[in-house]
């Protein structure tokens, strides 16, 4: 055990202290890199979401984030009211709404 010694004894003292220069300038970089990859692309989904509930109508044909498919009857401010087949309405939230199809869509499907 004696031989671990001189080696513990042989190694150089602690570094003095990293320069706080390049500490800030690893902060600004992973900043830089989460803005640009992360919150400036979920920023952009989100307008996009918003835009597209914002200009929904009656008439068009949705699908929901269930996957559900139906056509617009009644549009509130929160709110539609979705005619999945000729006798059933349900209500969702807009938000709710994934995506507006092309006209058509829900009868060639």
């Amino acid at each position: 055990m004696d031989f671990f010694i001189p080696a513990a004894m042989a190694q150089d003292a602690a570094p003095q202290g990293a320069n706080p220069m390049v500490t800030l300038l690893m902060f600004a970089g992973l900043f830089v890199f989460m803005y640009l990859f992360i919150i400036r692309p979920q920023r952009k989904r989100q307008k996009e979401h918003q835009n597209l509930v914002s200009s929904l109508n009656k008439g068009d044909e949705v699908i929901m984030t269930s996957g559900m498919l139906g056509k617009i009857n009644k549009v509130d401010d929160n709110y539609i009211v979705l005619q999945v087949n000729d006798s059933t309405e349900l209500k969702f939230q807009k938000v709710a709404v994934h995506a507006v199809l092309p006209k058509g869509t829900i009868k060639s499907v």
